[in-house]
């Protein structure tokens, strides 16, 4: 029927045999989430639509990530009102330290192959890496999800893009991401879909796919898809999920656009200051002092990524005057980290370490806020003009590997130029 991933997953859940893009459905969503800094209109539109039930509640997520810890009362007040929330309509909820949305919504088991899931956060594309169909929503339109437990949509376009080859030892997804963003620039494929394919994407582990779909938002995208595999398969059994029910595009699905990227032929790549899409190669760059440098978030903060860092800074310590924080992505991942001993060399390094959220990559809970002229290297989505609290520092991008290397030297650092940058997440 020349469908692509995308259009399958929106007829399905729309009770229709087929669906093209442009349509507007009314789909049935699977599961969906509410993180701490939408939850106020959320639940303000309840109160002021006196909605007497919610039917879809006990499968909407409150996750307090954002705000977590709470830096101030307002913060506070909004996390008593969410669990209260949670309680009274038997919603799930995921409180200070169990991670961020992104993380904890697919370890939880709330999503397999085939799903509509959406979230009050762009980055809900993150959970196309387990062939769902993830998109962002707004917090009052979470209200009527919970009322209905329909959404509607615009079947968005299609991109296919195959990735030919496979990521060389010390390159990462997050690399090929930056990539796409200097190839097509910043919202360059606004609302559309992307379909990751090829044996780039085969041999990628989950950590590295979550974050091939998850960096998605930044080009703009609705949603990014990932055909399933065994690994995924394997992982959401892991994680108690229900039985996949995998998606595959037509043969002769129709796309806006084919793109084919030779991933082999890759390097690591930096986003410069103020710009998702401002993209170099870090070896053009590698006399860029940095001050300050940052682990985790929700594209970066698995543990494959704190692995990366873990490699490279074993035995050695950080830069003069340079400052570290790893943020892990969740309770898990945290726990993980602990038992393998990562966490005991990146401090040992010189690395701080704390609890799990997203407060410190959106500058909420003021745990990193550089002084001027200052130059953060972060393995975060976006690097905005005073996004860390200052207009006058600057905050480059790259994966955990560059900010590890670019840590022990004290200036932006190719991963693969220093002992342990090279390291593959085959070798656990």
């Amino acid at each position: 029927m020349n469908a692509t991933i995308a259009e399958k997953i929106l007829a399905k859940h729309a009770g229709l045999d087929h669906v093209k893009a442009g349509d507007i459905v009314i789909a049935k969503v699977d599961f969906a989430m509410v993180h701490d800094a939408r939850a106020p209109n959320t639940i303000r539109m309840v109160d002021k639509m006196g909605v007497p039930r919610l039917p879809f509640a006990s499968k909407t997520a409150w996750v307090l990530d954002h705000y977590s810890p709470p830096p101030n009362v307002e913060a506070a007040q909004t996390h008593s009102a969410m669990r209260r929330f949670a309680d009274e309509h038997g919603s799930v909820l995921y409180d200070i330290g169990d991670g961020i949305c992104h993380q904890v919504l697919p370890e939880g088991g709330h999503l397999t192959c085939g799903d509509l899931i959406v979230g009050t956060d762009t980055h809900s594309t993150t959970y196309g890496a387990f062939n769902a169909f993830g998109t962002g929503i707004e917090g009052t339109d979470v209200t009527a999800v919970m009322s209905t437990g329909k959404v509607w949509l615009r079947v968005p376009e299609s991109v296919r893009v195959q990735l030919n080859g496979r990521l060389q030892p010390g390159v990462w997804a997050k690399d090929l991401t930056l990539y796409m963003l200097g190839r097509f620039g910043a919202e360059g494929l606004n609302y559309r879909a992307i379909e990751y394919v090829g044996p780039a994407v085969s041999a990628m582990e989950i950590d590295d796919r979550m974050t091939l779909a998850n960096h998605a938002a930044e080009l703009g995208a609705k949603a990014a898809l990932l055909e399933a595999d065994d690994k995924t398969f394997a992982w959401l059994a892991a994680h108690g999920a229900k039985a996949p029910q995998p998606v595959k595009a037509d043969a002769d699905a129709v796309y806006a656009d084919r793109v084919e990227i030779d991933a082999s032929a890759l390097t690591p790549q930096v986003a410069r200051r103020h710009a998702v899409d401002d993209i170099v190669a870090a070896s053009e760059v590698v006399g860029q002092k940095i001050n300050f440098a940052l682990i985790g978030t929700c594209t970066n903060g698995r543990l494959d990524d704190i692995r990366q860092a873990a490699a490279i800074l074993k035995g050695r310590r950080l830069a003069k005057g340079v400052r570290m924080i790893v943020t892990p992505a969740s309770r898990q991942i945290y726990l993980a980290a602990l038992r393998e001993g990562l966490f005991e060399i990146l401090i040992e390094a010189g690395a701080s370490v704390e609890a799990a959220g997203c407060g410190t990559c959106v500058g909420i809970t003021n745990h990193l806020i550089p002084g001027d002229r200052e130059v953060v290297i972060s393995s975060a989505n976006r690097n905005f003009k005073g996004r860390l609290g200052n207009h006058d520092a600057e905050i480059w991008l790259g994966s955990a590997a560059t900010v590890a290397a670019s840590a022990l030297t004290g200036f932006v650092t190719d991963p693969r130029t220093v002992a342990g940058g090279q390291w593959e997440a085959s070798h656990v």
